[in-house]
């Protein structure tokens, strides 16, 4: 188990560097860094789409927003092991998606990423 947990930490560390950097994935991306995956690399405004959908029950967007908690999850767990902390500081999940679609409303060009890293930053005091 111990093994698993460093070879995650290994693997999470270039992500995680630039998380705790404060480096956005364009950036990230356009710095040549190892690539960013998943949903992180979605604007907010297809993440505020997605929101929408599943407050209106659409089939397509409830599964769409289900991607978005999931990764929110992953990247939370990912974070948590790497920092030996609750970076949402006693916050759930569906609180951390509330506040980053408010933080999308008003950032739509934004990715999810960077998003999730301000709320985590508000939160924790990473800077």
């Amino acid at each position: 188990m111990t093994t698993n947990i460093g070879r995650i930490i290994k693997l999470a560390s270039p992500l995680i560097l630039v998380a705790l950097l404060g480096v956005d994935a364009a950036a990230a991306r356009a710095e040549k860094l190892p690539p960013l995956w998943g949903y992180g690399i979605k604007s907010c405004e297809e993440y505020l789409r997605a929101a929408e959908g599943k407050g209106k029950g659409t089939d397509q967007a409830i599964f769409e927003y289900g991607r978005y908690e999931d990764w929110l999850t992953g990247f939370i767990s990912g974070l948590n092991l790497a920092t030996g902390k609750d970076v949402l500081e006693g916050a759930d999940i569906e609180t951390a998606l509330r506040r980053i679609r408010a933080h999308c409303g008003g950032h739509r060009k934004q990715d999810f990423f960077t998003a999730t890293m301000d709320f985590v930053r508000m939160l924790s005091g990473l800077r």
